[in-house]
């Protein structure tokens, strides 16, 4: 039988406003698909076809994404995380769909990391993904000992003894135990922020003796910012898949790598580095760098660089640096 995994997908995204007003976080494009697809994509690669999607905040467009997107594909179960007390929590809805199970995969519906997959599945342990930061306030830090096995999980501490963070894939080879763990917090009402965090479960694993193994992983993103999501964009568009693309507009430059959706209209621009654009969506007489522009927009002389560019939107005559959410429309030619 194989792994499940489970995604949670419930959160705002309230630092990702105002592109969060209209759609989830985790369906924010970035490299010309959204977070989740990238998510999804990376595990159904690695062989895993059984998901549960743990859902909050406009839960029904991520359901409608993954059925019209990947249909028979996948083997998928929703559940509605309702309230939203966090991570822990989070898992813990699942518990009528994984309560059987020997061993579990989570992933962070925010989260895009280049992981060694098979080093997670092969894994007779239970382990997380961890990378350094620069700011260890910020994230779930663990301390590690020399066999690189985690003897310490603290959420955001205050003194950080370690820059390594998790960065929100976790391999738990004990799921009773675990679904205990998580309980003992919920009984005890042992919270931080009024939620239930993943961290302080896997460290009541470790206090009751249950190994944790850490593994770094490469180029992880924390996609909960705009500065993050652009930096993603540029990353993940550098890969063959984009780089192997060749696109042809009417008298417009092509600086790769850059990720253009069907059926948009270019003409007298010049497009790239580092842009995706979605499809349906029309530019004219504009330069545009480091940015993601939505599907159905109509940019005209503008100089983007720097900028997130919701659906729908309108954009004319600009010079700046912008985060635009969805049904947006500015006209600075009035």
């Amino acid at each position: 039988m194989s792994i499940k995994a489970i995604i949670p997908v419930a959160g705002v995204g309230l630092k990702l406003r105002p592109h969060t007003h209209t759609q989830p976080k985790t369906l924010v494009p970035i490299a010309g698909k959204p977070i989740l697809s990238h998510i999804v994509d990376r595990l159904l690669a690695g062989g895993i076809k059984d998901f549960i999607f743990v859902l909050g905040y406009l839960g029904d467009k991520i359901e409608t994404y993954i059925r019209e997107n990947y249909g028979q594909k996948i083997n998928a179960t929703y559940i509605t995380q309702e309230p939203r007390e966090g991570s822990a929590h989070a898992i813990w809805v699942t518990k009528p769909y994984i309560a059987e199970e020997k061993e579990v995969l989570i992933v962070l519906g925010d989260t895009i990391a280049n992981a060694n997959l098979d080093t997670f599945l092969n894994s007779k342990v239970s382990m997380v993904g961890v990378q350094k930061v620069k700011d260890p306030t910020l994230f779930g830090i663990a301390e590690i000992n020399a066999d690189q096995f985690a003897i310490q999980l603290v959420e955001k501490p205050k003194i950080p003894k370690s820059n390594l963070a998790l960065v929100g894939i976790y391999k738990i080879c004990n799921v009773n135990r675990f679904l205990d763990a998580i309980q003992y917090l919920i009984d005890n009402n042992i919270r931080q922020n009024n939620e239930f965090y993943l961290t302080d479960a896997l460290m009541r694993l470790i206090e009751q003796g249950e190994p944790i193994k850490t593994t770094r992983v490469d180029n992880w993103f924390d996609c909960g910012k705009k500065e993050t999501i652009l930096e993603a964009n540029a990353i993940l568009l550098n890969n063959a898949f984009h780089k192997k693309k060749k696109y042809q507009f009417p008298k417009t430059i092509i600086i790769e790598p850059v990720s253009i959706g069907e059926n948009c209209t270019i003409s007298h621009a010049i497009i790239g580095p580092n842009v995706a654009i979605g499809e349906n969506t029309i530019i004219k007489g504009s330069i545009i760098s480091n940015s993601i522009i939505g599907s159905f927009s109509e940019l005209e002389d503008v100089v983007l660089k720097n900028s997130v560019i919701g659906n729908d939107s309108s954009l004319k005559g600009l010079v700046q640096s912008l985060n635009i959410g969805d049904s947006t429309e500015i006209n600075f030619n009035k």
